[in-house]
């Protein structure tokens, strides 16, 4: 792959492969956010996030997709820039969380099972809250050919939250906008979530722990997140003519935007699928694939960690 660099114009690539179709047989999805219990020590939160209620979860019915995005703790300034007018987002997140269902009957299924996940947020999440994509959401753009990401990202990957004010053109307009960033080539994958606007009397996760509740600029959202090569692609990319042509439509459909910089992917079910992350745990998984063991990955050895293989 080559690069090359002009003057206020994005790096660009020469590799024209897309995988956004691998993602069009989820129907059902939820986004969750998180924020990490006050005290609680970065690393130990991570670690038992990926390595114990992440496994969990990757096993319970009717999951077809679960991916964690955690965040990075560096929140350093300009992320991305914000027109004038258009405010920091008030809120600190952690990471947060997919998971997927091909139909309602896997939804329902993993509805009925997922109490035995709530424990964990009492030792986990001072603050948590699942917004519901009832039809999916949308990959413009993919090209990285690992579906299945476990450990460090291997991009400069943002999630952007973004908030229109509940105004009543701001989701077509995001649509619009999002495909117009993800034409650009410096834009290695964009994904977009249209959730439905979040509803404080009707808590989700239903846990008994943790708060659910978000502020007004939180409740009706859209998100995106878009990955580049490099800070130094991201950065071209906003100084070029392609972004900078919707600086003023930005400032009339935004009000806030929150900039989560993300520090590790880790993949437990595709595709109905559970990952050697999922059966095993994130951090087996890594050491599996950089020793090359792929002995670990044969039936007769990961068929000894399943009890019950129908999903």
């Amino acid at each position: 792959m080559t690069q090359h660099s002009r003057p206020n114009e994005p790096t660009q690539f020469v590799d024209t492969a897309n995988f956004a179709g691998r993602d069009e047989n989820l129907r059902c999805l939820s986004y969750g956010v998180l924020r990490k219990l006050a005290g609680l020590p970065q690393d130990l939160f991570a670690d038992y996030w990926r390595d114990v209620l992440g496994p969990l979860c990757a096993r319970l019915p009717g999951i077809s997709y679960y991916v964690q995005h955690h965040f990075s703790q560096d929140r350093r300034a300009n992320l991305w820039p914000l027109p004038d007018g258009v405010r920091h987002m008030d809120v600190v997140l952690d990471g947060a969380a997919e998971i997927g269902f091909a139909d309602i009957d896997g939804l329902n299924r993993y509805a009925e099972a997922s109490p035995v996940l709530f424990g964990d947020v009492f030792h986990l999440f001072e603050h948590i809250v699942a917004y519901n994509l009832p039809r999916g959401s949308h990959t413009l753009v993919d090209r990285e050919p690992d579906g299945i990401p476990n450990g460090p990202d291997r991009l400069y990957r943002l999630h952007l939250h973004l908030n229109g004010g509940s105004a009543e053109g701001f989701r077509p307009w995001l649509s619009e906008w999002a495909r117009h960033l993800s034409s650009a080539p410096a834009v290695r994958k964009l994904r977009l979530h249209l959730p439905e606007p979040y509803d404080n009397a009707r808590p989700s996760p239903p846990s008994p722990h943790g708060d659910h509740r978000v502020s007004d600029e939180r409740k009706d959202i859209g998100v995106i997140e878009i990955g580049f090569a490099s800070a130094l692609t991201a950065r071209e990319f906003c100084e070029s003519e392609t972004y900078r042509a919707t600086i003023t439509d930005q400032r009339r459909h935004l009000r806030s935007v929150g900039a989560f910089l993300v520090s590790g992917v880790y993949t437990y079910v595709r595709d109905g699928v559970i990952t050697t992350a999922g059966l095993r745990g994130s951090r087996t998984a890594e050491l599996i694939e950089r020793i090359g063991a792929v002995n670990q990955t044969r039936n007769e050895v990961t068929r000894r960690f399943v009890q019950d293989t129908q999903r």
